[in-house]
C-alpha cells in the first residue's frame, strides 16, 4: 500500500493508491482521497465519511469535502477500481461483472480509516448513483459496520420499472455469459454533462475521467446491475440510519430542454423514492427542488438546502 501524496484537486487533497487483487486484464488498484487541510493542532476524528461516485465518474465535489469536513467528520472519497484515478491503461473502464468484486475495494479502504482514526471509529458512507447502489448492497452485507447510510441519487432500479428489468434481463444475461464485454448501443445525448460544463454549468473536471458520452455500457457489468436492481427490490435490510436524496422531478427527453437544468436528467426519482423505503428500517426520503442528478453539483440555493437537510437528519440520525 502507498503513501500519501499531493492529489489532483490541490491543497489540501491527498491520494493513496490501495493495490487490489489482480483480475483478468492484469493489475487492478483503487485511489482514496482524503480532504486534510493544515491545522493548528493534529487531530484524529472519530467520525468519518468515505464517499463513492457514480457511474463513468470519479471524486473531484471539493465543496462535499468542506461541508462533511465543517461538521467535524473526517472525510474521504474512493475512487473504484477502473474509474477516475484507479484507471489504467490495460483495463476496461468501469468493468466489472459482479458488484460485489467491490467489496474488496470497500473493505480495503475501511481499513486504512480504521488506521488513521481507530477501530472505535464511527463510519459513514455517502454514495451517489450507482455508487448507491453499490453501498447499499454492500452494507446489507456488512450490518454492523456502518454508524449511517447517505445516498444521494442512488440508481436503485432500471429505468421504466422493474418491468423493464424483468423483460430485459434474459437477454442481457444471455449475452453477458457468452460475450460479456460486448459495448451495447449509447443512449447518452450528452445534456447531463451540458448542465455542468462551462459556460453552461459551473463546474469543471477531467474529461478522460468522466467522458461525454460515458464509458461504453457492457453486457456484463449491466446485468452485474440488473442483479442488484433484483435485490434491492425484493428488499434490504440494513439497519443503519438511511438518508435518500433526490430532485424533486425528472426530465428524460431526446431533445435539450433548459428545464435540465433543474431536473434528474438522468434517473427516474419516482422510482428512487419508491426502491429507497425497501432499504432498511429507518430511512429518510427528501426531494430536493431544482435538483440535478448529482444534487452536489446543483445551482448554489439547490445545494444549500440539499447541505441543509443532510445537517437536519444528522441531528435526528447521524453517527447513533
Amino acid at each position: 500500500m502507498s503513501r500519501w501524496l499531493p492529489d489532483v484537486l490541490g491543497d489540501g487533497f491527498e491520494a493513496r493508491t490501495l493495490h487490489l487483487t489482480p483480475d483478468d486484464e492484469g493489475d487492478v488498484v483503487a485511489t482514496l482521497v482524503r480532504y486534510a487541510p493544515p491545522t493548528e493542532e493534529p487531530v484524529r476524528p472519530s467520525r468519518v465519511v468515505l464517499y463513492l461516485h457514480g457511474w463513468s465518474d470519479y471524486f473531484f465535489q471539493t465543496e462535499l469535502a468542506r461541508f462533511w469536513h465543517a461538521t467535524g467528520a473526517a472525510f474521504y472519497a474512493l475512487d473504484l477500481r477502473k474509474y477516475g484515478r484507479s484507471l489504467r491503461e490495460h483495463q476496461t473502464p468501469g468493468y466489472v461483472d459482479d458488484l460485489r468484486v467491490y467489496d474488496e475495494d470497500l473493505e480495503t479502504a475501511l481499513a486504512v480509516l480504521r488506521a488513521d482514526h481507530g477501530d472505535a471509529a464511527r463510519i459513514m458512507v455517502m454514495a451517489h448513483s450507482t455508487g448507491g447502489l453499490v453501498a447499499a448492497l454492500w452494507a446489507e452485507r456488512h450490518p454492523d459496520a456502518l454508524a449511517g447510510l447517505v445516498l444521494n441519487s442512488p440508481w436503485l432500479e432500471l429505468q421504466g420499472s422493474s418491468v423493464v428489468r424483468h423483460i430485459s434481463a434474459p437477454a442481457i444475461g444471455r449475452l453477458a455469459r457468452y460475450q460479456p464485454k460486448t459495448p451495447l448501443p449509447s443512449i447518452d445525448p450528452g445534456y447531463y454533462a451540458r448542465t455542468l460544463r462551462a459556460p453552461d454549468g459551473e463546474w469543471e473536471y477531467d474529461d478522460t475521467w468522466r467522458p461525454v458520452p460515458s464509458f461504453p455500457v457492457r453486457a456484463g457489468w449491466l446485468n452485474a446491475i440488473i442483479v442488484g436492481h433484483a435485490a434491492v427490490a425484493r428488499g434490504l435490510h440494513i439497519p443503519a440510519p438511511i438518508l435518500t436524496l433526490a430532485s424533486a422531478r425528472t426530465v428524460i427527453s431526446p431533445r435539450w430542454s433548459e428545464d435540465m437544468r433543474r431536473s434528474d436528467v438522468v434517473l427516474d426519482v419516482e422510482l428512487v423514492a419508491r426502491r429507497a423505503v425497501q432499504l432498511g428500517p429507518v430511512v429518510t426520503v427528501v426531494r430536493i427542488p431544482d435538483g440535478l442528478h448529482d444534487l452536489t453539483l446543483s445551482a448554489p440555493p439547490v445545494r444549500a438546502r440539499f447541505y441543509a437537510e443532510i445537517d437536519r437528519w444528522l441531528a435526528a440520525y447521524g453517527w447513533s
